[in-house]
C-alpha cells in the first residue's frame, strides 16, 4: 500500500469520534487505507447485496450481528442504517465505533445531517497526492496531469487510457443511477465530456444546457452529482469585495486531471504538450494539489479565485491568517516578466503582501518584492509554509 498523507488525520478521528465517515471518488484508497489502519475491525462491503439487504430488512439485528469496532463499507447503499447508528454509539462512550466509507457524499451527508451530528469526523480522501507518489516529479509535469492520480494506476500496471474509459463507463452506468435515476445517459455523457472543456473557466449554465441538449434546471442537477460523487468541484470567488467590478460566478474543476483528460481525448502525455487546453489543466492539477493537502488534514477547503470584470484576476486566493495568499499560476516553464503583472495589481488594490507563483519550470526564487516563485513539484511544502507561519 502507498503511504497516506491522511493516516495521522484518520487516527486522530477515529480517537475523537464515535463514528468516522471517509468519503471520496472511487478507486481514491478508501478501503485500502481503513482497512489497513483498522485491520482488527470487522470489515462489510454494503456493495454485497446478500449484506444489504440483511441491513436494509433487519438494521437493528445487523447492527447488534457486527456490533462495534466495524467497518461499513459504501454505507450510503443502506442509509436507513444511519438512525440506528444513532442509538448504536449513544450507548457507549468510546471512540471511533464505526468507521463508514462511501464514494457519495451527498448521500452520506444528507443522512448523517439528520441522525448522527456532532458524533462524527469526516475525512475527504482524494487521489493521491504529489508528495506521494514523488517519482513524477523526475518526470515532465505533463506526464502527472495525464496520468492523474488515481492508486490502481500505481499499484499495478494498466494501460492509461483504457483505465480511465473503463472508470468512465462504470461511474456513468453505475454511480450516476445509484444518485439519481437518470433516463438519458447518451445526454449525461455528452455533458460530461463539455464539462472537461470548461476546466478553468467560469461556470455558465445556459451555454452547458443548450450544447447538452437539455435545460439549465437539469445541468444544475446533473452538477450536483457530479460534485457529490467527487468529480468535480467549483472554486468559488473571494468573497471579500476590494471593488463593486468583481465577478461572482464560480469556477469548475476536476478533483483529478487525469479523468480530465480522458474525457477530452487526450490519449498521451505529448499530445497533451501542444494541447490548447495544456494550461487550464495546469491550473487545475495545481489547484487539486492544494485542495488534497488541505483535505488530508481534515479540514475544509479555504480556496477561493478572484477576478474582476475589467479581466484583472488572481487564480487561487488562500484565506488564513490576517491576510489572504494570493497565487497565481502559470504553465509556462521560464519566468518572465508577464508572471508577475496580476500579483502586482492585487497588491496595490489590496496592500496584502503575501504573493506566490506557482508553475511549470523547476527553479524557485525569493524576489525582492516578497514575491516568491515555487515550482509544480513543491506545492505541498510551500502550502505547509505559510500555514506554519498563520499567513
Amino acid at each position: 500500500m502507498i503511504p497516506r498523507q491522511a493516516t495521522h488525520t484518520l487516527k486522530k478521528l477515529a480517537g475523537q469520534y464515535k463514528i468516522v465517515a471517509v468519503t471520496g471518488p472511487r478507486q481514491s484508497g478508501k478501503t485500502t487505507l481503513v482497512r489497513h489502519l483498522f485491520g482488527h475491525y470487522t470489515y462489510v462491503n454494503l456493495e454485497n447485496i446478500d449484506l444489504r439487504t440483511y441491513a436494509e430488512e433487519d438494521p437493528r439485528g445487523f447492527l447488534q450481528q457486527y456490533g462495534r469496532n466495524t467497518i461499513l463499507d459504501e454505507a450510503q447503499r443502506v442509509p436507513t442504517l444511519f438512525s440506528y447508528l444513532q442509538q448504536q454509539v449513544d450507548e457507549d462512550k468510546q471512540a471511533g465505533q464505526y468507521i463508514l466509507t462511501g464514494s457519495n457524499n451527498f448521500l452520506l451527508q444528507e443522512n448523517i445531517s439528520q441522525s448522527l451530528a456532532g458524533r462524527i469526523g469526516y475525512l475527504h480522501l482524494l487521489p493521491l497526492t504529489l508528495t506521494e507518489v514523488p517519482q513524477l516529479t523526475q518526470k515532465p509535469v505533463e506526464q502527472a496531469i495525464f496520468k492523474g492520480f488515481y492508486p490502481p494506476l500505481y499499484d499495478q500496471v494498466f494501460d492509461i487510457s483504457q483505465w480511465y474509459g473503463n472508470y468512465i463507463s462504470t461511474y456513468v452506468e453505475r454511480d450516476v443511477r445509484q444518485i439519481k435515476n437518470i433516463t438519458r445517459l447518451d445526454a449525461f455523457g455528452r455533458f460530461l465530456k463539455l464539462t472537461a472543456g470548461r476546466i478553468g473557466q467560469l461556470l455558465n449554465l445556459h451555454n452547458l444546457a443548450i450544447e447538452s441538449g437539455v435545460d439549465s434546471k437539469t445541468i444544475q442537477s446533473w452538477l450536483g452529482i457530479l460534485e457529490s460523487s467527487f468529480i468535480v468541484y467549483r472554486l468559488a470567488p473571494f468573497h471579500k469585495n476590494f471593488n463593486k467590478r468583481v465577478v461572482k460566478t464560480p469556477k469548475l474543476y476536476f478533483y483529478d486531471t487525469g479523468l480530465a483528460c480522458s474525457l477530452l481525448s487526450i490519449s498521451s502525455s505529448q499530445q497533451l504538450e501542444s494541447h490548447p487546453l495544456r494550461g487550464n489543466l495546469f491550473e487545475n492539477f495545481c489547484i487539486s494539489e492544494f485542495l488534497k493537502d488541505r483535505f488530508n488534514q481534515g479540514k475544509r477547503s479555504n480556496f477561493y479565485f478572484w477576478r474582476d470584470n475589467t479581466g484583472h484576476e488572481i487564480d487561487l486566493v488562500i484565506e488564513q491568517g490576517n491576510q489572504p495568499t494570493a497565487v497565481e499560476i502559470k504553465s509556462g516553464k521560464t519566468i518572465t516578466n508577464e508572471f508577475f503583472k496580476g500579483l502586482q495589481f492585487w497588491q496595490k488594490l489590496t496592500g496584502n503582501s503575501q504573493r506566490a507563483i506557482v508553475y511549470g519550470g523547476d527553479l524557485e526564487q525569493k524576489r525582492s518584492d516578497q514575491i516568491r516563485v515555487i515550482s509544480w513539484k513543491n506545492i505541498s511544502q510551500y502550502l505547509a509554509e505559510i500555514q506554519q507561519t498563520g499567513q
